[in-house]
């Protein structure tokens, strides 16, 4: 009886959370300041990057201001977050206007969903369009030698992840297609990730006193993302943390990466065990902890800290991105 009350529970839990990010992301979307037009940015929507059909392998382009010139410009490749298997690229607009208003060509993927489509099934997804990117970003007036990989949650595992497929030669053919692409990113910003899909029991260990919604997503997390795994495929390409701490020379630098997470986010210690893993391999890792914030933090604009991070974010770029402050120097407004 115990475990079907657990089992129910559980699954009660996951259609709330399912239910209150998605519609707290359809609200989002009615407000004046939510167009992409009131910031002077303009979209081009539903853009395949894939062969399948559906809505699985679409992205968004964003494109900034025109006082930004059309091109060359710095290329984002945005990855959105969502524990794997909820949100969207629509969910994520906000994002994608963020980097957008500020001088970057922005494209924002979907990617394939747990648990109907499990682990490798995202990964591969962001690097077919890592590869389409690639290879069509100057289209938009994108500068792909100027690429940041940018994520937060689940997305920031899928873009530390894509970092190891542009750096190491790896086994698999989706790897292997973005090595050969020979684009490195100039810069990866993983925001708040799960970088270990594996071993998630750690975090309640961490914090026994999640609360049960969260404890459960979290705790799920390696059945729901990595269903049944055949016993060939690795999980590097799953748990990036892991492939960082073994600490194997990659064949191309690790590019810089800016690693923000609240204090008081459940999955705290990842981010502080990836600076570590980074630095041991010599790569540049600022890692930025914010007092008292919570999971998703940056996106509560009301918060000091929320506006404090973006502005450190687009800091971090300008330094190793944008080769100069000139655009933040003339387009200082507030997010």
């Amino acid at each position: 009886m115990r475990s079907t009350l657990a089992h129910a529970r559980k699954h009660v839990g996951a259609a709330l959370f399912k239910g209150l990010f998605s519609g707290l992301a359809s609200a989002a979307r009615l407000h004046p300041r939510a167009k992409p037009e009131a910031h002077g940015v303009r979209k081009i929507a539903n853009v395949a990057y894939g062969p399948r059909s559906g809505g699985d392998h679409l992205l968004d382009v964003y494109l900034p201001p025109v006082s930004f010139g059309t091109g060359p410009l710095p290329v984002v490749l945005y990855v959105h977050g969502g524990a794997f298997r909820i949100l969207s690229k629509d969910s994520h607009f906000f994002m994608a206007i963020a980097y957008a208003r500020r001088g970057y060509a922005v494209f924002n993927i979907n990617y394939r969903l747990a648990p109907t489509h499990p682990f490798p099934a995202a990964i591969e997804d962001v690097c077919m369009a890592y590869e389409w990117v690639a290879m069509h970003a100057a289209q938009y007036g994108g500068d792909i030698s100027r690429l940041t990989l940018a994520g937060e949650s689940a997305g920031a595992n899928l873009v530390a992840s894509a970092t190891i497929a542009a750096c190491y030669k790896r086994p698999e053919g989706f790897a292997q297609a973005v090595f050969d692409t020979g684009v490195v990113p100039r810069a990866v910003v993983p925001a708040y990730g799960v970088f270990e899909v594996n071993n998630a029991h750690r975090f309640a260990a961490r914090k026994p006193n999640l609360p049960t919604l969260v404890a459960d997503r979290i705790a799920e997390l390696p059945r729901t993302y990595l269903g049944q795994t055949p016993a060939h495929i690795s999980h590097d390409l799953a748990d990036p943390l892991v492939v960082f701490e073994r600490g194997d020379r990659p064949q191309r630098p690790i590019p810089p990466m800016f690693l923000p997470v609240g204090t008081k986010d459940p999955l705290l210690d990842d981010t502080r065990r990836l600076e570590r893993a980074l630095t041991k391999l010599g790569a540049t890792a600022v890692a930025k902890y914010y007092e008292g914030e919570i999971h998703g933090f940056n996106v509560m604009l009301f918060r000091e800290n929320a506006k404090r991070c973006w502005h450190d974010t687009f800091a971090f770029l300008d330094e190793h991105v944008t080769e100069g402050a000139e655009i933040s120097e003339v387009h200082e407004r507030t997010l």
